[in-house]
């Protein structure tokens, strides 16, 4: 972490004991727990779905709950989140962290892989949609949550910079997602603007016309 994120993280809203606790368990526990979304993430989804008024969320991808359970805290309530995981161990972490929280109820876990999970769901469901999943599926998520997500709704779409790699793509990933920016950029059902936070964080939102 760099000194201007510490200062960022220093004048930003603060996580509850639970995020901190599934945080340090994550950085415990798990190989790569850079995956988890942070602070910064999650506070600028809040700020996205409280100005938007966004009731129904999608997450694809949920890795071990953090960006799901900040959401979460953060809905009314009447709000729910369906979130998308394939890892069964992933399933069970998150799970156990949910039940610890007053916003269980708000938690709806889709088991198995998101893109058959996605085709269950109806079009125009959701008011919001943070893409985290596999990069080589981005793009088919992408099309399938301009589908899911209703006329002026957000989506959210994490990793866009994939740490500065698709400045010159070289392995799948990068070129998954360097196409996918471009394919953003030029599609005329949405506005968005790709900020370099964290990992880079692309938003979109989907036009009404």
């Amino acid at each position: 972490m760099n000194n201007i994120e510490d200062y960022c993280l220093k004048y930003s809203s603060k996580e509850s004991n639970l995020l901190l606790d599934l945080k340090e368990y994550t950085f415990e526990k798990e190989k790569a727990p850079q995956m988890i979304s942070g602070p910064l993430v999650g506070s600028l989804l809040n700020m996205l779905i409280k100005i938007s008024n966004a009731k129904k969320i999608l997450e694809i991808g949920m890795f071990t709950g953090y960006s799901a359970l900040n959401i979460a805290e953060n809905l009314p309530d009447d709000g729910e989140i369906h979130t998308c995981e394939i890892m069964e161990r992933h399933i069970k972490t998150a799970a156990n962290f949910f039940k610890k929280s007053p916003h269980y109820k708000k938690f709806i876990i889709h088991k198995g892989d998101a893109l058959d999970s996605l085709e269950k769901f109806k079009i125009n469901m959701f008011d919001f949609a943070f893409i985290d999943g596999d990069k080589i599926n981005y793009i088919n998520y992408y099309n399938r949550c301009m589908q899911v997500v209703k006329n002026n709704g957000i989506i959210v779409l994490d990793n866009m910079l994939w740490g500065g790699s698709v400045l010159n793509p070289k392995d799948e990933e990068s070129k998954t997602l360097n196409k996918l920016a471009q394919i953003i950029n030029d599609d005329n059902r949405n506005i968005n603007m790709l900020l370099p936070i964290r990992d880079g964080l692309m938003i979109c939102i989907k036009n009404s016309s």
